[in-house]
């Protein structure tokens, strides 16, 4: 009976665990949420959306304020474990503002495109999504971080587009 229960909790674990998309945000400042916290960042609030929408998905946030290219590439298979099924890139200006010459940083984007591909991971470019939300006036009072509502309205982008 007690290896019967086991059985049951323990299949019930699995199929729970395996119907859980595992989502990562991969970036610099933005998307760990600077100014504003982590709670309030997009991955938080795409998780909460998702999950209001009855999708049982996990959004983790693998932001870190002043990386670059090179730190995320170095970092990738650490922060997107196997069952990663999308990777929000969110890359950001760092490179530029260090010095990082464009060639570096293309190449650098290239080879995480690469690895995650290889990976059959489904990739979301998020850069987009934060310049219109800066360009609307979404901004901190640096210029280059987005407030709450900016983090709001790039998850309500990448909601739309999870699938």
């Amino acid at each position: 009976m007690l290896r019967s229960l086991i059985l049951i909790c323990l299949v019930t674990f699995a199929a729970t665990t395996n119907c859980s998309a595992q989502i990562v945000a991969l970036g610099a400042s933005n998307t760990a949420g600077y100014g504003v916290g982590a709670s309030a960042a997009f991955p938080a609030v795409l998780q909460e959306l998702l999950r209001a929408k009855g999708w049982p998905m996990t959004v983790s946030n693998a932001g870190v304020s002043g990386d670059t290219t090179g730190g995320m590439l170095s970092r990738l298979s650490s922060v997107a474990p196997d069952g990663t099924k999308i990777v929000i890139l969110q890359i950001g200006g760092n490179d530029r503002r260090k010095g990082i010459s464009e060639a570096e940083a293309a190449a650098n984007r290239s080879e995480i495109r690469k690895r995650l591909h290889a990976r059959g991971i489904r990739i979301i470019e998020a850069d987009s999504y934060v310049w219109s939300a800066l360009r609307s006036g979404l901004r901190q009072p640096d210029g280059i971080h987005l407030t709450a509502e900016g983090h709001r309205k790039v998850a309500q982008q990448l909601a739309a587009s999870i699938r």
